[in-house]
């Protein structure tokens, strides 16, 4: 009676300190509502892809890449092919200034801090600018309208947290660049939490982006609603529903798997 006793106590002051400490602050994916890869997008034909595929080679096999990976993310995640000689292959570009459409509410790919545009892709796109000796500008997208801004000429790139539509690929209406980096749509909660499945989510609370992509996600499971407790939508992003989370303001987020690696790296 008395080992029994002890076996659960230790038990008990294990699951206590897994809620307390560093770990606690770590994020683990609970299900996964949506599968999707993030590419570059290009007008078919424009050869301004040329040159920017052959910078991100370059880079590539400079290191570069890796590194930026390993900074945002604390892996190499982020799969680009390499080749050293790419742009000596091409040559180099006349100086022109480079669009890249962006969707800022895919953090930490790409997104607005203190008024500036920052994230991986954005600071992927001013290395690839730096080598190719071209003014890097930055336009907000929506991800739905790629196709019409690469069309219209707002843009040169959809390049930052881009999901592509595969009716636009398979149609020829853009070039694809990529898949370059896994980005799933989940839910997530805090390590030292108990919530390990989606079983035990009945009767949470949950935070998501206000983003119809967020919502879209949370509807591709038809009983998740009905299973969850409180739900919160809010306006200020992926930033705010990790604030409520490592606040204990809720139980779990709706949010992106690459959202969850930066957030486990820093």
């Amino acid at each position: 009676m008395k080992k029994a006793l002890c076996i659960l106590l230790i038990v008990c002051i294990c699951l206590s300190t897994a809620g307390c400490g560093g770990s606690s602050y770590g994020v683990k994916v609970v299900q996964t509502l949506v599968e999707q890869e993030y590419s570059l997008a290009f007008r078919t034909g424009d050869p301004t892809a040329a040159y920017v595929t052959a910078a991100i080679e370059t880079l590539t096999a400079e290191g570069k890449v890796a590194e930026l990976s390993s900074k945002w993310f604390g892996e190499k995640i982020v799969s680009f092919k390499k080749d050293a000689k790419a742009l000596e292959k091409i040559g180099m570009p006349e100086p022109r200034d480079f669009i890249i459409g962006v969707d800022i509410n895919s953090f930490p790919m790409a997104y607005i801090a203190n008024d500036e545009y920052w994230g991986h892709d954005v600071e992927l796109a001013m290395a690839v600018c730096d080598r190719l000796g071209w003014n890097l500008k930055i336009q907000p997208i929506e991800k739905e309208n790629v196709y019409v801004e690469l069309s219209s000429g707002n843009i040169d790139c959809a390049w930052g947290g881009i999901f592509l539509n595969q009716e636009d690929i398979d149609k020829g209406r853009v070039y694809q660049y990529g898949p370059y980096v896994q980005n799933d749509i989940v839910i997530a909660a805090r390590d030292g939490s108990m919530i390990w499945n989606r079983l035990m989510l009945s009767g949470k609370k949950m935070v998501m982006s206000s983003t119809p992509e967020a919502l879209e996600a949370l509807n591709s499971d038809e009983k998740l609603s009905g299973r969850m407790g409180q739900i919160t939508r809010l306006a200020g992003g992926t930033t705010e529903c990790f604030s409520y989370l490592f606040s204990g303001r809720c139980d779990t987020v709706l949010t992106d798997s690459t959202a969850i690696y930066y957030y486990n790296a820093h």
